[in-house]
C-alpha cells in the first residue's frame, strides 16, 4: 500500500490548525463522493452549504449529522463573517455547494478570499467538477482550455463576449442552464466559426446523462429535434478557433479582443503593435472575423 494511503486511515482528515476545506460533492451521481470528503465533513463543526435543504439530503445520505449553516450568493459577505467568528473559535469549517466544486461559477470565491485575509488556512478537497468532467469525455484535443462559465444572459451580451473569446487558443468551456441554452447555441451558431465542433454534456453523472459533439452549426437543429435535450444543466464545449495562415493563435486572441471595443483598423493597428504580427494581416483578418 502507498504510505500516504495507510496513514490516512489512522489519522484525522483535519488540521490541527482551524481551517476551511473547501469540498467537492458529486454532480449526481452519489458514488462519486470521495472517502476524504466523508471523512471531513463528518469530522468538521460545520458546514457552510449554498442550499442547506439540498445538502441536508446529501448529508442524510451518508448518515452525517454535522451542522449546516447558509452561504450563497445572496449572503456570502455575512456568512463568511459567521465561517471566521467559527474559526476564531477553534472550530473547523466545511464549504459545499448543491453539486460540483464550489467557487467555480458557484457561490465561495469571496468567503475564501476573507478566510484567507484573516489568516486561516483554506484546504481543497478535490472531486467532482462539471467542466473536468466535461473535458474528459470531449474528444476534443486542443491541448489548452479557457473556462468562462455562464455567459451573459442577453443575447447583445453574450455576443460580444464570444467575440471578445474567438482568438482564444484553446478549448472554450461554458455552463449554461435549460431555460437559456436554445438561445446560447444560436448565439454561438452565429458568431463563432461554422468549422469549429461543439460538445454539449448535460445531466452529467444522472440517469440521463448525454455528451454529443457535432460541428457547432448542426447545434442549435440537434436541441430543436427533441424537446428532451433542452432538460438538466449543461457544459458546452467549443473547439479552439481554427488557425488563420500567417497570424499566431496569440495574434487571434489579441485582435478578437480588441475588436470586441474598437474599430477594425484601430484594432488591427493596435493588434500588430502588440504582437509584431502583420498590419495588413490583422487587418484582412479582422475584416473577416467582423463579416462572418
Amino acid at each position: 500500500m502507498h504510505p500516504a494511503l495507510s496513514d490516512a486511515s489512522s489519522t484525522s482528515p483535519l488540521n490541527k490548525t482551524s481551517s476551511l476545506y473547501v469540498v467537492a460533492t458529486p454532480l449526481g451521481n452519489l458514488q462519486d463522493m470521495s472517502l476524504r470528503a466523508l471523512a471531513v465533513l463528518k469530522a468538521v463543526d460545520a458546514v457552510a452549504a449554498e442550499d442547506t435543504r439540498h445538502s441536508q439530503r446529501l448529508l442524510d445520505a451518508f448518515d452525517i449529522r454535522t451542522r449546516l449553516v447558509a452561504l450563497h450568493e445572496h449572503n456570502e459577505q455575512e456568512a463568511a463573517g459567521l465561517v471566521i467568528r467559527m474559526l476564531e473559535e477553534g472550530k473547523q469549517v466545511a464549504l459545499i455547494t448543491d453539486a460540483g466544486t464550489p467557487a467555480v461559477s458557484d457561490p465561495g470565491a469571496r468567503a475564501v478570499a476573507r478566510v484567507q485575509d484573516a489568516g486561516f488556512p483554506v484546504v481543497p478537497v478535490p472531486g467532482a467538477c462539471a467542466a473536468i468532467a466535461a473535458l474528459s469525455a470531449s474528444g476534443l484535443a486542443d491541448g489548452h482550455f479557457h473556462f468562462h462559465g455562464f455567459l451573459p444572459t442577453k443575447s447583445a451580451a453574450r455576443k460580444s463576449a464570444l467575440d471578445a473569446l474567438r482568438g482564444v487558443p484553446g478549448t472554450l468551456v461554458f455552463y449554461e442552464a435549460p431555460h437559456r441554452i436554445a438561445e446560447t447555441l444560436d448565439d454561438l451558431a452565429a458568431t463563432l466559426e461554422p468549422t469549429r465542433q461543439i460538445v454539449v454534456a448535460r445531466e452529467l453523472t444522472k440517469m440521463f446523462e448525454q455528451i454529443v459533439r457535432m460541428p457547432l452549426a448542426d447545434a442549435p437543429a440537434w436541441l430543436a429535434a427533441d424537446a428532451n435535450r433542452a432538460r438538466g444543466e449543461f457544459v458546452l464545449l467549443v473547439s479552439a478557433a481554427p488557425a488563420s495562415e500567417g497570424l499566431s493563435p496569440e495574434a487571434e486572441r489579441v485582435l478578437g479582443l480588441l475588436l470586441a471595443e474598437l474599430p477594425v483598423k484601430q484594432a488591427a493597428k493596435l493588434a500588430a503593435a502588440i504582437t509584431g504580427a502583420s498590419k495588413n494581416a490583422l487587418y484582412e483578418r479582422a475584416l473577416e472575423l467582423r463579416d462572418s
